[in-house]
């Protein structure tokens, strides 16, 4: 294709003595360098691109004689020439993107040659661009490079209404032209970057003091993900830092649109797995295509790509010489980052880096410095660890009632049974009586009749002699020859097989049994202390435990309260359990925030007192301050479901909507995201409604 456009540009040498009067009668008509020199002035004023153009176009058609002008500029992305048309008329528009190698724009910018075309009309080469140009009225066609010494950015076409050759001093001059546009291309190119390159100085800064504010590095991620959004154009941005044992990730923040993708595989993920370990492994960037993510077969990957993420990119958090997480960056837009833009983000990524290792090595100076104080909490724990009767918190009527009781029935044998939901602490009643009997000194053994197999249950309870049954290759003690002259706490013994109850029984009455597979009675003396939070009385009634086993249990009933008819001991036990987990964990909690207290105070603990310590375990370990921070999002539901069981009064769904809007603004009121804006009310009569509603931050915070 190349050989044949130069026959074009040796026409013009055939005619050039045709051309020589009219064109020094042109000359002396229209001095061209200072009309040249006022699109020089053009160029330098303009300061976008649709301006340039809109600015020069009707200039270059006048001063060049033209009836048509077309700019093609190269898109590198899509790899066509992406083109803008004026004509003599004032009409103008954009035409359709054409590949490179099926236009004679593309082929110019292709071989830095210009081409000129004598008639439209006759020429068969690229027919789908010839027909274009026929369609807008172009019989004579000249296309030159726009091209600088260090830029390539398209071609600009010259066309007539007429068929003809462009003589040699057109030509020159037509360059001469293409040569300014291309610098005024250039110009602008320059200003563009100068100018991202000032936003992106300025981001780094911003960025730069948000992290010196404060080392609470989960406060300023969102702020630095959103400083981030204003400097480099992308839809998806994650942090995930390395854990101190090194071989996990932790999700620190993502931006709304990256939230979704990130919950399928949590706030936490082994390194080996993550998407981002190549590029924390080897300290360099990762680019991924949409085609990557896809192919990787993992639940991030397929969530990034479903999400429509086509061009994603890792960046390590380099620091001190060490790795201490990854920056990842994505967008919709296929190839969105330059090397420039990963080189920029690289160095938001340092920034981060250091705030970490900064943010650690305060919390290591800490740690140190609370060490002596956290051991002696330690210590002192572990001594009251040991079985005592003020072990048992709380100053409830219900609960003092039931250890009035388990004082007097522990100075004696009698059998005892105790009942309560789940959770209620039945195991630690049954360990206080023991504590408090003449059996003291002795065992206190613990079966679990739920968690054993019914298959094995006989076995455990009794014991087995070697032989009795494959795989019993030695004598077993059971836990009732344990027990002896001791304390035996059989536990959810509501769950005891029916064909094993009546050896139980025998026990109860005669305090004497035989090992599996054995021939010796054994008398054992031990104390029975049962428990359950089975309905057994109804059990009996529907034949699943035995009556006579039932009576001869039911000698010293006692029935622990649940946690929701002795509210007035929450507090109490809040605090208690504070104090023991964050002596073990190594903390220091020295407050609980009132709305803390008051959401624990809401809730019913369908899991009692064990619902409670757990949830306080986990306040702890995620709180790293001197104040206890609760999750209270576990709660908010519920409290929220509880509410709405209750009568569902206008009123009622007026503030579940309105606590809602808060969930999804995370508790911001103005500004156009936020709920008042939502709620189509104004700040100030949303505070009131929130006042008058008795909304409190709980319920849509966690």
């Amino acid at each position: 294709m190349a050989d044949n456009w130069p026959r074009f540009a040796g026409k013009t040498r055939q005619n050039e003595e045709r051309f020589e009067h009219r064109s020094e009668s042109r000359r002396s008509e229209c001095p061209r360098d200072r009309r040249l020199l006022e699109t020089t002035d053009l160029v330098v004023r303009a300061r976008s691109l649709p301006d340039l153009f809109k600015e020069l176009a009707p200039h270059l058609l006048s001063l060049t004689a033209c009836d048509f002008l077309k700019f093609s500029l190269h898109d590198p992305g899509q790899n066509c020439m992406v083109t803008y048309y004026w004509k003599k008329s004032q009409e103008s528009g954009q035409l359709d993107a054409f590949p490179v190698d099926e236009c004679v724009s593309g082929w110019v910018w292709t071989q830095q040659q210009e081409a000129i075309i004598p008639d439209v009309e006759k020429e068969k080469r690229f027919p789908r661009c010839m027909q274009e140009l026929r369609q807008l009225g172009v019989r004579s066609y000249c296309v030159l490079p726009l091209t600088t010494t260090t830029n390539r950015f398209g071609a600009l076409g010259l066309g007539r209404n007429t068929s003809q050759v462009v003589d040699s001093e057109d030509l020159e001059f037509f360059g001469r032209v293409a040569f300014v546009v291309a610098l005024a291309l250039e110009n602008q190119e320059a200003h563009r970057a100068a100018e991202e390159q000032r936003e992106r100085l300025q981001g780094l800064v911003t960025i730069g003091r948000e992290l010196s504010s404060t080392l609470d590095l989960e406060c300023l991620t969102m702020n630095i993900l959103e400083n981030l959004r204003g400097v480099v154009q992308h839809d998806h941005a994650a942090l995930m830092l390395l854990e101190e044992e090194g071989t996990s990730l932790r999700r620190y923040a993502t931006d709304l649109s990256s939230w979704e993708a990130y919950r399928v595989q949590g706030d936490r993920v082994p390194l080996k797995k993550a998407l981002s370990a190549q590029a924390i492994q080897t300290g360099k960037v990762v680019f991924w295509s949409g085609q990557d993510l896809s192919k990787l077969g993992t639940p991030i990957g397929d969530a990034l790509s479903a999400s429509g993420i086509q061009t994603f990119v890792n960046l390590p958090l380099l620091a001190a010489g060490q790795t201490w997480g990854s920056l990842n960056v994505g967008s919709t837009k296929k190839d969105a980052f330059s090397p420039t833009d990963a080189e920029y983000l690289q160095q938001v990524a340092n920034l981060i880096a250091a705030a970490v290792r900064n943010a650690r090595a305060y919390r290591e100076v800490a740690q140190l410095r609370d060490r002596l104080a956290g051991e002696k909490r330690y210590l002192e724990s572990e001594i009251r660890s040991e079985m005592r009767w003020d072990e048992i918190v709380g100053k409830s009527p219900a609960l003092k009632r039931v250890l009035d009781y388990a004082s007097i029935v522990a100075t004696t044998d009698s059998t005892v049974l105790i009942t309560g939901e789940t959770g209620t602490g039945k195991e630690r009643v049954a360990r206080a009586i023991h504590s408090m009997s003449r059996r003291k000194d002795r065992g206190f053994i613990k079966l679990n009749c739920a968690a054993i197999p019914t298959g094995l249950l006989e076995s455990e309870l009794f014991g087995h002699e070697k032989g009795a049954f494959t795989g019993a290759v030695s004598q077993k003690i059971g836990r009732l020859e344990l027990a002896d002259k001791g304390t035996l706490f059989l536990d959810e013994i509501g769950e005891i097989a029916l064909e094993l109850q009546p050896k139980l029984l025998r026990v109860l009455q005669d305090q004497e049994f035989e090992r599996l597979g054995g021939t010796r009675t054994i008398r054992v003396d031990a104390r029975l202390i049962a428990a359950t939070n089975r309905d057994l009385t109804r059990a009996v009634e529907e034949k699943q435990f035995r009556s006579d086993l039932f009576y001869r249990l039911h000698v010293f009933p006692l029935h622990i309260p649940a946690l929701r008819d002795r509210h007035e001991d929450i507090p109490m036990l809040v605090r208690h359990f504070v104090e023991k987990s964050s002596a073990r964990l190594g903390r220091r909690i020295e407050s609980i925030p009132e709305e803390a207290m008051s959401a624990m105070l809401k809730w019913n603990w369908p899991g009692n007192i064990r619902e409670l310590e757990n949830f306080i375990e986990r306040s702890v370990i995620l709180s790293e301050g001197a104040v206890l921070r609760a999750p209270l999002a576990e709660l908010r539901q519920e409290i929220a479901r509880q509410r709405s069981s209750s009568e569902g009064t206008l009123e009622d769904r007026e503030r579940e909507h309105i606590i809602d809007v808060l969930r999804h603004t995370r508790g911001v009121l103005s500004g156009a995201r936020g709920a008042a804006a939502r709620l189509g009310l104004k700040r100030t009569t949303l505070q009131y409604k929130l006042q008058k509603l008795g909304i409190s931050r709980i319920e849509y915070l966690d």
